[in-house]
C-alpha cells in the first residue's frame, strides 16, 4: 500500500482534471454563450476520456489519500472507467436530440462532467464523510439536467420529485451514519471495521438506515418510488444517463461500505440485502408487463437489474462481487444501447415513447431491429448473449455461499422479465409497420453498435472482463 504525500496527490489525479476543467468549460460557456454548446460537449466527452486513460496509467497497488478517506484500488479503477463511459456515452448520445428538440445548453454536459466527478469520489470513498461528499456532489447535477427541459411540465415535475425524495434519502443516509459514528467512535471504514464485531444492536440500527439511502441510489425496493416517474419525465437524454453510470457509483458504493466496512457482521447485511435483491427482482419483473411507455419500462428494468447485480453482493464472498461487478459493466452496454434506439423513435418533428410505435421496425429499419432484439434478449437473459454470463456469474456466487432460494427465486423473475422483453421484440417483427422514423443519428449508430456488439460477441472472449473484475473483486478482501 502506498501512501506517501505525493502519491495522494497523483492518486486524485483523474479527480483534478476533471473539476479543473469543468471550471474551464464553464467559463467558455459563459463567455462564448450560444455558441458554445456543441463545443462543450465534445470537450467534455474528451476531458472524460483523458480522466479515464490517467485512471488506467494510475500506479499499480493500493493509492491512499487523506489519511485512508480516499483510496484508488482495482475496485475504484475498474468501476471508474464503467461510469466514465456511461457518462461520455450519454454526452454523446444528447448532442443530436438536444440539436433537434432547441434543448442546446452548455450547462448541460457541464453538469454531466461535475456528477462525474462526484461518481469518482464516491467509488473511492473510504470514510462516511468522503462518502457522503462524493454522494452529494454526484446528486445535486442530477436533479438540475433531471429539470433540463424548462418548457416542459413533465422535466419540471421529474426534476422536482427527484430532488425532495433525494433529499429525503440523504437525511437517512446522515442519519445512519451518524448512528454508526456513535456507536463505533469513527467514521473510517477500517476503523468501523474493527469495532463492528462487539457494537451491539444499534449499529444494525445504523446500518438499516445507512443502507436506505444506498437502495434509493441504485433504486432498489422500497426505494424505488421515484424512478418510473423520473425516468419518464426527464429528456431522454437524461434518462439514459440516470440508467447507466450513477447506477456504477452506487453499486459501489453500496458494495465498498457493506464489505469493507461490516464485515464482522456480514450475517446481518447479507439479510438485508437478500431481502432487497429478491423484493427488486419481482417488482421489477411483474410491474413492467402492464408498461406501454418504453421510458417507464426501462425503469422497472432498472430495478429488476439492480436486484439482479445485488443477489452477488448478499453472498458477501470475493466471487460474489466479481459477479456484481461482471454484471454492471455488461448492464451499462445493454442499457446505453437500447435507450440509442429509444432516442431514435422519431417522426412527424417530435419524439415518441410508445412500445406501439416500434411497430414493424423489422421491415422499415431491419438492422436497427435485429440489434435492439439482440440487446432484448440479453437483458432477459438468454444465451448465449452477455447478459446469460451477467446472470450466471452473480447466481453462481449465491449458491456456493448457500443463498438457494435467492438463486431460485432470481431464475423465476429472469423467467417473468423475459416477457415483457420478447413482447417489445412480438411489436417489432409481427405487428403491421408504423411510419418510418427518422434515419439514425451516426452518434445513436455507434453507441447503439458498439454496446451490441459487445453483447453478441461476449461469449467468444468472456475471460477478458472476468479476470479484471476478479483482480478487482479481490482488492476488497
Amino acid at each position: 500500500m502506498i501512501a506517501a504525500p505525493t502519491t495522494g496527490i497523483i492518486a486524485l489525479l483523474p479527480e483534478f482534471v476533471l473539476a479543473g476543467g469543468a471550471m474551464v468549460l464553464l467559463m467558455m460557456g459563459a463567455f462564448r454563450g450560444e455558441r458554445s454548446p456543441a463545443v462543450t460537449d465534445v470537450l467534455s466527452i474528451i476531458l472524460l476520456v483523458l480522466a479515464g486513460v490517467l485512471v488506467i496509467l494510475l500506479p499499480a497497488g493500493k493509492l491512499v489519500a487523506f489519511d485512508g478517506s480516499f483510496v484508488v484500488d482495482d475496485f475504484a479503477r475498474f468501476l471508474k472507467i464503467l461510469a466514465i463511459l456511461g457518462s461520455a456515452a450519454a454526452i454523446l448520445m444528447s448532442i443530436d436530440y438536444d440539436a433537434r428538440e432547441k434543448q442546446q445548453r452548455f450547462e448541460y454536459s457541464v453538469l454531466i462532467v461535475l456528477s462525474t466527478l462526484g461518481m469518482l469520489m464516491l467509488i473511492s470513498a473510504a470514510d462516511l464523510i468522503a462518502l457522503y461528499l462524493g454522494l452529494e456532489l454526484m446528486s445535486l447535477p442530477l436533479y438540475v439536467v433531471a429539470a433540463s427541459h424548462r418548457t416542459s411540465l413533465r422535466s419540471t415535475e421529474a426534476g422536482l420529485k427527484y430532488f425532495v425524495l433525494g433529499a429525503l434519502s440523504s437525511g437517512m443516509l446522515l442519519y445512519g451514519a451518524s448512528l454508526v459514528y456513535g456507536f463505533t467512535g469513527t467514521v473510517s471504514f477500517a476503523g468501523i471495521a474493527k469495532s463492528a464485531a462487539e457494537s451491539g444492536p444499534g449499529l444494525i440500527f445504523g446500518l438499516v438506515f445507512l443502507f436506505a439511502g444506498f437502495c434509493f441510489k441504485v433504486s432498489a425496493v422500497p426505494f424505488h418510488m421515484w424512478t418510473p416517474d423520473v425516468y419518464e419525465g426527464a429528456p431522454t437524454p437524461v434518462t439514459a444517463f440516470f440508467a447507466a453510470a450513477p447506477k456504477v457509483a452506487g453499486i459501489a458504493m453500496f458494495v465498498r461500505a457493506a464489505v469493507v466496512a461490516f464485515p464482522g457482521i456480514t450475517a446481518q447485511w447479507q439479510e438485508i440485502v437478500a431481502f432487497v435483491s429478491i423484493a427488486s427482482m419481482l417488482l421489477g419483473s411483474f410491474a413492467a408487463i402492464g408498461q406501454r411507455n418504453i421510458k417507464r419500462l426501462m425503469a422497472y428494468s432498472s430495478i429488476g437489474h439492480m436486484g439482479f447485480a445485488l443477489v452477488g453482493l448478499a453472498a458477501g464472498t470475493s466471487e460474489g462481487v466479481q459477479g456484481v461487478l461482471v454484471y454492471m459493466a455488461i448492464y451499462v452496454t445493454m442499457t446505453l444501447g437500447t435507450f440509442a434506439v429509444i432516442l431514435s423513435m422519431r417522426r412527424n418533428g417530435g419524439m415518441v415513447e410508445s412500445i406501439d410505435q416500434l411497430a414493424g421496425l423489422a421491415r422499415t429499419h431491419p438492422t436497427m431491429a435485429f440489434l435492439m432484439a439482440m440487446l432484448l434478449f440479453s437483458m432477459a437473459g438468454v444465451p448465449p448473449l452477455a447478459g446469460f454470463f451477467a446472470k450466471f456469474y452473480v447466481f453462481v456466487a449465491a449458491i456456493k455461499a448457500g443463498l438457494y432460494v435467492l438463486a431460485v427465486i432470481g431464475v423465476l423473475a429472469s423467467v417473468v422479465g423475459a416477457y415483457y422483453y420478447l413482447a417489445i421484440v412480438k411489436v417489432m417483427y409481427f405487428d403491421e409497420p408504423a411510419e418510418r422514423f427518422y434515419r439514425m443519428a451516426n452518434e445513436l449508430k455507434v453507441v447503439l453498435g458498439v454496446c451490441a456488439l459487445f453483447n453478441i460477441l461476449f461469449c467468444l472472449y468472456p475471460a477478458l472482463l472476468v479476470g479484471v473484475a476478479s483482480a478487482a473483486a479481490h482488492s476488497l478482501f
